[in-house]
């Protein structure tokens, strides 16, 4: 079943609406948890980390699909046995519906996160047609897409974080001169070695500096003495 959906602006990320789902108790660390995750991917592709207009995100038993119409993105979480197609198609009416409302102007003006109650009262409303798949209207649905091709680009939630890490570090060092050194010598291996070695090394200099001083002296006393 879809559990969680939230709809919001790309262009700079804000979460819109939500559905006005009811969470026992017991369930809502759990659901909070979801939130924020849902909340991070839709500020991932506002920042054109994800480039697809259409894509699935794998979660543990959970799955995440995202759908961009008209600089919206459309967020549904669901298990990973609900039926894909049927899915994009549930996000596909929340778009015609909002697309229905044409809300433009107001959407523009939104700047808190989640004001757009109307249209999380109409999520629900969606949402409920499509919490069981075994109805004639949504078994009629699957049959009809079961001949089309589904064109959703498949990823893995962890693989996102790791990009967006590698990304802030990559920037930190940009930033930071002082992290812009190579990255063969900010291995932590060679700093151990560079740690231990380096004294031993000054050391074993100057006992060479000293001993090719004691030698020329030597030598220079010895020349004085056969003059």
């Amino acid at each position: 079943m879809v559990k969680l959906t939230i709809v919001g602006r790309v262009e700079d990320g804000l979460p819109l609406a939500q559905d006005q789902t009811y969470v026992n108790q017991q369930d809502n660390a759990r659901f909070l948890l979801y939130k924020q995750q849902a909340e991070f991917l839709l500020k991932q592709i506002s920042k054109d980390s994800l480039l697809h207009p259409k894509m699935t995100i794998l979660l543990d038993h959970h799955s995440f699909h995202f759908l961009v119409e008209k600089k919206i993105c459309y967020i549904a979480l669901s298990d990973s046995s609900y039926p894909r197609k049927l899915l994009f198609h549930y996000l596909q009416d929340l778009h015609k519906e909002l697309d229905n409302l044409d809300e433009t102007a107001l959407i523009q003006k939104i700047s808190k996160p989640y004001s757009f109650v109307r249209f999380g009262k109409i999520i629900g409303r969606i949402r409920k047609k499509y919490m069981d798949t075994r109805t004639q209207a949504n078994l009629s649905k699957l049959n009809s897409l079961r001949k089309q091709e589904l064109n959703v680009v498949t990823g893995h939630f962890n693989d996102i974080i790791q990009r967006r890490q590698i990304f802030e570090t990559s920037e930190k060092a940009s930033s930071d001169p002082r992290m812009s050194v190579s990255t063969i010598w900010s291995s932590r291996c060679l700093q151990d070695i560079a740690l231990k070695w380096t004294p031993v090394t000054i050391i074993i200099l100057v006992i060479l500096v000293l001993f090719n001083a004691s030698l020329i002296m030597t030598d220079d006393y010895l020349i004085s003495t056969m003059i």
